[in-house]
């Protein structure tokens, strides 16, 4: 028995869903544009095999492992931010044993589609089956086909977007513009790490870019220059777009004065301790 229906995404009125079975038909073949893919540049830079499931499935996806974590389970016991996994089989057991969790998500949507037709995988992940799509999947990992620039091919796509701090010198993206792949893996600017007084290591951040730019980071001119200066080096390097991570959609035209103000008050101050609306007001107001 599939994992998934055909018809799965289309609506349940059968005339309305001809249509869209009409509709599908005629683009359902066309190149995937990818502005935000949950995925790494290193990975078609080195084109390695993927390691071992966890590092392809879990890992990378922070859809997966919040979803876990949100009912208790500890980014430790999933090792999360480790660069080599110690026990692969036993995060994937965990994760296994919760997949119950993403009932009705687009997250199990995917991932059933992804285990289905790329892995021949159709009874449900469960405790149960664990260790059968481990030992399946890893195999498959092994072979060429499996290699992130054969998918990337494989699944018909002219352009992949992933997601990089403005710290990020994308060392990666440069070796695969120097590699003669013809793949189109672009960055893309998220500026969360130094324009959110609330992200953990805030002022270490702003330390760094000034460090990274040449220019006093500390002082308001001083940092938009810096956060210019990087925007146009992604830019450099193929990047469309900017990605933001803002809990609202306020937006605040600030004067220069009332701008330098509050970020004086963010840098000196503890920016772990800054009012919400502070800290949205400093965080809307990155130059364009």
């Amino acid at each position: 028995m599939a994992l998934l229906q055909e018809d799965r995404l289309f609506p349940a009125e059968e005339r309305t869903r001809a249509i869209a079975r009409t509709l599908y038909e005629q683009i359902k073949a066309l190149p995937i544009v990818s502005p935000h893919g949950h995925t790494q540049a290193r990975w078609f830079a080195r084109n390695e095999p993927f390691p071992n499931p966890v590092k392809l499935f879990v890992q990378p996806d922070h859809y997966v492992f919040r979803m876990l974590y949100s009912q208790g389970i500890t980014l430790e016991q999933l090792e999360i931010g480790e660069e080599e996994i110690e026990e692969p089989r036993e995060v994937w057991r965990i994760f296994a044993s919760h997949y119950y969790l993403f009932r009705g998500t687009p997250t199990r949507l995917w991932l059933d589609y992804a285990f289905q037709e790329l892995f021949g995988l159709t009874e449900r992940l469960s405790e149960k089956t664990a260790d059968r799509y481990y030992d399946t999947i890893a195999e498959k990992l092994a072979t060429p086909e499996f290699l992130p620039r054969a998918l990337y091919e494989r699944f018909n796509i002219e352009v992949l977007a992933t997601t990089d701090s403005p710290l990020d010198m994308l060392e990666e993206h440069e070796a695969i513009r120097g590699s003669g792949w013809t793949g189109r893996i672009l960055p893309t600017f998220r500026p969360d790490p130094v324009v959110d007084p609330q992200v953990p290591g805030f002022l270490d951040h702003v330390a760094a870019l000034g460090a990274l730019t040449g220019y006093d980071t500390y002082t308001w001119r001083g940092y938009l220059a810096a956060l210019q200066q990087r925007r146009a080096y992604f830019k450099r390097m193929g990047a469309t777009a900017t990605d933001h991570g803002h809990p609202t959609a306020l937006t605040e035209d600030l004067s220069e004065t009332s701008a330098s103000a509050l970020f004086e008050q963010v840098i000196r101050g503890r920016p772990g301790d800054i009012p919400r609306a502070d800290a949205d007001r400093d965080g809307a107001d990155e130059p364009g």
